[in-house]
């Protein structure tokens, strides 16, 4: 009879165990989804202002060709062309 009582006692103390480490497990994989979910929004963050930097690196490069900057000139005559033809296009709706 007391082996009976020992094996029960055994498994009172592992089940004991096991639903502590259930809970501890549980609270680190809420942790874990909270620290997910904030560097998920840092990395939107951090994605929109590449976004914004490389639209201000563009129209910065746009600025110094059209001041005489030579490393720009080739990209800055192009785009005026497009931005001309697309003029032109608009006129020739308009006219139509």
């Amino acid at each position: 009879m007391s082996q009976l009582s020992e094996i029960v006692d055994s498994l009172e103390n592992r089940i004991s165990k096991l639903l502590h480490n259930y809970k501890k497990l549980g609270q680190e994989n809420e942790r874990l989804a909270a620290s997910l979910s904030e560097m998920k929004e840092k990395e939107a963050s951090s994605n929109a202002e590449i976004a914004e930097l490389r639209s201000k690196c563009s129209s910065l490069q746009l600025a110094n060709s059209m001041l005489g900057s030579d490393t720009h000139k080739r990209d800055t005559k192009l785009k005026i062309n497009a931005l001309v033809r697309e003029i032109d296009q608009c006129i020739t709706q308009l006219s139509e």
